[in-house]
């Protein structure tokens, strides 16, 4: 809070709070997403302090800095993030509970009590529970939390979801000190959910997955796993292929914690029949890519069927079957990905960063992640090796002396030998212009994630509030995704947009390397070695992107761009050094892991569209003739 604005020694009062107009904030902000409620408060406090009501002002502004912090609920001692946070790029961050003083605390001890609204209730006792440790604001904070209905409008965008998280995870910490309350919102989260089965059926599964996540509900199994198959029963053939399968996948697991052993091969059998129907169209729209992507999720999930239960469900013969379709989308599909842009903006590089903000600014959530994934279109291959070339021959002095890499402790990582004087290139000559590419490379990302990546990113975490279930769900319907890793995929690049960079990292890197050695394997490349001694290695990620069908699978610039990035010592080196733990905190945060974050984004969410498009026009076509 700007210190010109308030005395240090102004003291805020209860009837300071009373009259400052805070009921009227949040009854114009009540259709709005949580989110949001700290701009409308903010505002208010300028107009408050353009009346000249600085008690009001402060007022109003305090509250603003409570609600601006986000609700992680899964961790225990820190819950709440800053909104925003500029800290990888220099620029600092948003408020959080430690930025608070402990004369703001006691302000929000004296007014708590008086709050009729649940959510701002629970913000504030929340908060003073993590400042001051006294049990009662902590009982104060859940049963504000658990008195935020289940249902409603903006139980879509997370917020009551992760109140009722948040209230759940208070209650658990407290013990028995909590009383009877965690059995309270079972009961509660149990009877919305039958009360959803009815009229908000997709607010069924999300209760559902509530109880899973927080680990309530197994008394209830057996009732919860017949709500969501019936629900998933009903809409078979109404709804997407993928929706319907995640009920019937949330209710076997419900099932299995019933204990019924039945159900659950009974019911992946039908998630196999939706697989291979949804396969069996992609095949016949020309889609095979993501055809194959569909029969092999079919395979893996006949496999998790028991094998005495297997045989109920033709599951051999069924398997055979698949296989075979799953090898002939494999030999359709080479030609079939495209890993760049959907439609890449022109770039005015004097106005590269208010442009890059302006593309994703005042859209809706899915309009401004395709915007930001198509911010650039990615390394161009050809073009860095014509400037390589020319910039050599323009500095031949220069490049005929060998160069020598070195990484930042000295040590010596590769050496690069100098340009000959023939106009046609050696083979050494083609090692240099190599270095030289990635050299620029490495240069221009610099730039991109500057001028980009970071201005654009500024306003999406701002405007939007996505969750890491929105990304596994992109993983998941995204083919370049390997079958079981939607949920690595989706958390390393949830990781990356809630500004983790650290964890995105971690989580990414091997994830790409998997993907890469999955896709080779099914375009039949060679990704293991056989030694002497009869022992078969997976081959690592640089040896993979050496393989003839590396370029026929991913292209020649995005083939380029994983070495450059990921494989070459001349250049970041991600995966080995992440591998061999040679990067510290401050690299895990630079601006080639926020790009390697970026790029992964970029791969999943336009594989996920392109393939989501060529439904749609092939949809088109058959409606036309």
């Amino acid at each position: 809070m700007p210190p010109e604005r308030y005395p240090k020694d102004m003291v805020l009062t209860v009837d300071d709070f009373a009259c400052c107009g805070w009921k009227e904030v949040l009854e114009d902000a009540k259709d709005k997403d949580r989110c949001l409620v700290s701009s409308a408060f903010s505002d208010a406090a300028k107009q408050a302090l353009g009346e000249g009501r600085q008690t009001h002002g402060k007022v109003l502004e305090l509250l603003a800095d409570a609600c601006s912090m986000l609700l992680s609920p899964n961790s225990a001692n820190e819950p709440f993030k800053p909104v925003a946070d500029f800290r990888p790029s220099g620029r600092g961050r948003s408020v959080i509970p430690d930025d608070l003083s402990e004369a703001d605390i006691a302000f929000f001890v004296e007014i708590v009590e008086t709050i009729d609204d649940p959510w701002l209730k629970a913000r504030l006792a929340d908060l003073v529970w993590l400042r001051i440790r006294k049990v009662c604001f902590a009982l104060e904070a859940i049963d504000a939390y658990q008195a935020i209905p289940l249902d409603g409008k903006i139980w879509e965008h997370g917020a009551r979801r992760d109140c009722w998280e948040r209230a759940i995870k208070l209650a658990r910490m407290l013990g028995r000190g909590a009383g009877d309350r965690l059995k309270e919102m079972e009961t509660k989260i149990i009877e919305s959910f039958h009360a959803a089965t009815q009229k908000k059926k997709i607010l069924a599964l999300d209760l559902a997955d509530l109880l899973k996540d927080t680990k309530l509900g197994r008394s209830y199994a057996l009732e919860l796993a017949q709500g969501l198959e019936s629900i998933a029963d009903a809409v078979d053939g109404d709804w997407r292929p993928c929706d319907v399968r995640d009920l019937w996948e949330a209710a076997s697991g419900w099932y299995m914690a019933a204990n019924n052993r039945t159900k659950p091969a009974e019911i992946k059998a039908k998630v196999v029949g939706s697989l291979e129907r949804e396969a069996d169209v992609r095949t016949a729209l020309g889609q095979d890519t993501v055809a194959g992507h569909r029969y092999e999720e079919a395979i893996q999930t006949y496999r998790t069927i028991p094998r005495a239960e297997r045989e109920k469900h033709r599951g051999e013969e069924r398997i055979a079957d698949l296989w075979a379709r799953l090898n002939e989308s494999r030999k359709k599909s080479l030609d079939e990905l495209n890993w760049h842009t959907i439609s890449p903006p022109s770039v005015d590089i004097s106005q590269i960063a208010e442009d890059a903000r302006n593309a994703v600014r005042d859209k809706e959530p899915f309009e401004a992640l395709e915007e930001f994934a198509n911010l650039h279109p990615g390394a161009n291959a050809e073009e860095l090796r014509e400037t390589a070339t020319e910039l050599l021959q323009t500095h031949t002095f220069h490049a005929s002396f060998p160069t020598t890499v070195m990484n930042s402790d000295g040590r010596v990582i590769a050496k690069r030998p100098g340009m000959s004087p023939s106009d046609t290139p050696s083979k050494d000559d083609e090692t240099r212009i190599y270095y030289e590419m990635i050299r620029n490379y490495s240069l221009h990302v610099g730039l991109v994630v500057e001028g980009l990546i970071l201005p654009a990113h500024d306003i999406l975490v701002l405007e939007h509030r996505l969750r890491e279930a929105d990304f596994v769900n992109l993983a998941r319907q995204s083919p370049i995704v390997p079958i079981e890793r939607e949920l690595l995929f989706g958390k390393a690049l949830f990781a990356g947009y809630d500004r983790d960079f650290i964890t995105a990292l971690h989580l990414l890197v091997p994830q790409i390397e998997h993907m890469v050695r999955v896709h080779l394997k099914q375009a039949g490349g060679k990704t293991t070695t056989l030694d002497s001694n009869g022992i078969e290695t997976e081959n690592w990620l640089s040896s993979l992107m050496n393989l003839p069908e590396t370029e026929k699978i991913f292209g020649e610039n995005l083939s380029f761009e994983i070495k450059a990035l990921f494989c070459d010592p001349s250049g970041p080196n991600l995966r080995n050094n992440l591998a061999h733990g040679l990067l510290d905190d401050v690299a895990c945060q630079s601006v080639y892991a926020i790009y390697a974050w970026w790029l992964g984004l970029k791969l999943v969410f336009n594989t996920f569209w392109n393939a989501a498009r060529q439904t749609d026009q092939k949809s088109n076509q058959g409606e036309e003739t």
